[in-house]
């Protein structure tokens, strides 16, 4: 998100598309650590923080509310989820529902050269796995799953599928950030073995390296 710093060192938000712009950011601040689970955010402090009105800090808090990153709480702000175990294992069993018969519909029907066209989105994934950046590492593993998915042509499917999926990265990684990245450098990797395994036509390999992936740390 463009972004720069006023005279008090501040970050700032350019204010073409505000609202969309704050409601990227704080999706960032929730995966990379900045919002922390249980804790409540007012929208003054927050639009404080990105020097911004509160109004549109408000208008993408509600947003993340309808998505289940945070709650409402009357008359002081917005408190962010905390998810547990068990909905973590739901997120992970409903995408693999939802996912795995699709991936190998197309594993039968796309041209191996389609796979291979997004190779360069994996390999983004890789190098912000080896940053150990998870705002932006979400964001690129999102990406590429979108992009294996609209190969479907089903866009309903793809913003269904691409729901479930930012759900289940508002979970924040606890641990040392070099453990977090050897985490997200696996998850990575796993990228790469898909496009070979759908390239290849190798269903079983397909089916087991979805259904691992979603349980893992970035998936």
């Amino acid at each position: 998100m463009p972004q720069q710093a006023d005279a008090r060192g501040r970050r700032t938000v350019r204010r073409s598309s505000v609202r969309g712009q704050i409601l990227d950011a704080l999706r960032a601040a929730l995966v990379g650590g900045d919002l922390a689970p249980g804790e409540v955010y007012s929208a003054p402090a927050l639009g404080e923080r990105f020097g911004v009105s509160a109004t549109p800090v408000r208008e993408a808090m509600q947003q993340l509310a309808v998505e289940g990153a945070v709650e409402v709480v009357p008359n002081r702000g917005f408190r962010v989820t905390e998810r547990s175990s068990r909905e973590l294992a739901e997120l992970a069993e409903v995408r693999a529902l939802i996912e795995v018969p699709v991936m190998l519909r197309l594993a039968r029907t796309v041209p191996a050269a389609r796979w291979a066209e997004l190779r360069p989105l994996a390999e983004v994934t890789a190098r912000e796995a080896a940053s150990g950046d998870l705002a932006r590492y979400a964001e690129s593993d999102r990406a590429f799953h979108g992009a294996v998915l609209a190969l479907s042509g089903n866009q309903q499917l793809v913003q269904v599928a691409g729901d479930l999926h930012r759900r289940s990265q508002w979970p924040l990684v606890s641990g040392p950030v070099a453990g977090r990245r050897a985490d997200l450098v696996a998850d990575a990797a796993e990228h790469m073995a898909l496009l070979d395994a759908l390239a290849a036509r190798d269903l079983a390999v397909v089916s087991a390296l979805v259904g691992e992936h979603f349980t893992g740390s970035g998936g």
